[in-house]
């Protein structure tokens, strides 16, 4: 009885880490039948050496059942947020339907890569011998795909009301704007394991993060988007932990051993680039699709990058890791990148799954306080023009098909930044095959492994070889329209979902539903598409 209560006591004095190791590491064992080489092949391929993988640390520690409570808690408030926000028609709350276009971008080309990356850490931490790395892996795969369902709640809910919405799991798998977030993450998932939670971890929730969401999510609060901003706090508590995996997962390799600097070193450029191209599609939100900003793209560059990024490189340099290759170039790019990339949205709007417009003045002010060195010199004489053809019953629209960048797949519009009127180009040949790049960081990646990404899938050149029309459609019959062709197989309704938004049904039943009228600058007429 004596040694029973002994027992119990000292049971009882079990700290957080001992049954936390209890509870996971415990849990573990080294194979017998077959070798553990056979079984976790994927974790050596890569390079990285591994020594002990009990020096890996969670932070966190957290077992399953608490992380079922925790989550749970979190589900509850949620949904009666979501719940709430739908009874009392929420919608109308926003402050006028240009902002819905936020939400199309955003949720259509972010909730599907919520799934990617709930498969992605499935297939790492079934790759990753160490048993605390696989119960991380796992707890943040069942974190992304509780994220993928709650933002499809939110399509859900405005696809009762907003057009652009309706298919949004199709139109990511072809639509040519949303190539560019769905290529980054097939890059990820088919990299190693070691790679992938760098590349998403780390260099994208740990080091790029906060472009995403912070802003987002204070836009949505600012423009009163409540649901938004629900779910995008209920994950963001889950993304501290994301981000402590990645930073945690870098220095555990770098601790390890002194040759796998240089293979995380090359993957933090890679990372760095691919996951900044990304974010143009976020600045150019900020600084243009916002009725309410919040703050530029320059400046949430200059703040979550460049001041907190280059606190963190500094924190890193005692491994000897460097500042991502390139950085210097985002930073003169933070005063053209978001101007640029909605010109290729407003050229290009007649096949997108959102409007465009033409800011207001009072908007061009704005961006011309926030990019004095640049806006009035190049942009705005541009959007003047384009309100100026509009206004005249001529709304320039481009019916060709740009060059796409291999890496990236964002239409070549970006400039040289020693002169912002020339088109920045580079090109690569590879096996007596041109390739073509907006920029030396996206060259970069190419020439580091052509043979990955000489496959990739581009949107312009599926179109040209024939293979982005529905089954049974004859290109030789007589009439054939390829693009209303293409538009159908994006099952995008040209009525409806693209366009200008002055002339959309967006606008016509935001003014209906509400008796207010976001009225266009200059008293633009809302008038039909037409190619210039």
């Amino acid at each position: 009885m004596s040694q029973n209560n002994n027992h119990n006591a000292s049971a009882r004095r079990l700290g957080i880490k001992e049954k936390y190791a209890l509870m996971t590491r415990g849990l573990g064992w080294d194979t017998t039948y077959q070798s553990m080489d056979d079984v976790f092949p994927f974790d050596q391929f890569e390079g990285i050496k591994i020594h002990d993988w009990d020096k890996w640390e969670d932070p966190f520690r957290l077992t399953m059942d608490a992380y079922w409570k925790f989550q749970g808690e979190k589900e509850k408030k949620l949904y009666a947020i979501i719940d709430a926000f739908a009874q009392n028609n929420g919608q109308f709350n926003i402050t006028d339907a240009r902002y819905v276009n936020t939400l199309k971008l955003f949720l259509t080309g972010v909730s599907p890569l919520e799934y990617a990356a709930h498969r992605g850490y499935a297939m790492a931490g079934r790759s990753l011998r160490g048993v605390g790395a696989r119960i991380a892996a796992q707890m943040q795969s069942i974190d992304e795909l509780r994220h993928a369902q709650t933002q499809v709640h939110t399509i859900s809910h405005y696809n009762k009301y907003f057009n652009g919405l309706h298919d949004f799991h199709h139109m990511h798998d072809r639509l040519w704007y949303l190539s560019v977030p769905k290529s980054y993450f097939d890059d990820a998932m088919t990299a190693g394991p070691f790679e992938f939670i760098t590349a998403i971890s780390f260099s994208f929730e740990y080091v790029l993060t906060n472009l995403l969401f912070m802003p987002f999510m204070s836009g949505a609060a600012y423009n009163g988007d409540m649901a938004t901003v629900t779910f995008g706090f209920s994950a963001q508590s889950d993304e501290s932990r994301h981000m402590t995996l990645g930073l945690e997962v870098v220095k555990f390799m770098l601790e390890q051993d002194p040759d796998n600097l240089p293979i995380i070193q090359k993957w933090v450029d890679k990372w760095f680039w691919r996951g900044y191209r990304l974010l143009t599609l976020v600045g150019m939100m900020m600084d243009y699709m916002l009725p309410k900003r919040v703050m530029s793209w320059a400046e949430a560059w200059e703040m979550y990058f460049e001041k907190n990024g280059g606190a963190l490189f500094e924190d890193l340099a005692r491994y000897g890791v460097k500042l991502p290759k390139y950085a210097d170039v985002a930073k003169l790019e933070k005063e053209h990148i978001t101007h640029q990339a909605w010109g290729i949205f407003y050229n290009y709007t007649h096949a997108a799954g959102i409007h465009t417009w033409i800011p207001t003045d009072e908007e061009m002010d704005w961006l011309s306080a926030k990019y004095p060195n640049t806006f009035d010199q190049y942009y705005r004489p541009r959007l003047v023009h384009l309100r100026e053809q509009e206004q005249a019953g001529q709304r320039w629209v481009n019916n060709s098909l740009p060059m796409l960048c291999q890496i990236c797949q964002i239409p070549m519009a970006f400039t040289e930044m020693d002169n912002p009127t020339k088109i920045a180009a580079r090109e690569s040949t590879y096996h007596g095959m041109k390739y073509h790049f907006c920029s030396d960081g996206c060259k970069d990646v190419f020439d580091g492994e052509p043979e990955k990404f000489k496959q990739a899938w581009l949107p312009v050149h599926q179109i040209y070889q024939g293979n982005c029309f529905r089954e049974g459609t004859d290109p030789t019959q007589p009439g054939f329209n390829p693009l209303a062709e293409v538009l159908a197989w994006y099952h995008l309704d040209t009525s409806a979902d693209t366009g200008e938004y002055n002339a959309s049904p967006d606008r016509a039943n935001w003014e209906r539903w509400t008796g207010r009228s976001h009225l266009p600058a200059e008293g633009a007429a809302a008038s039909p598409a037409k190619a210039a």
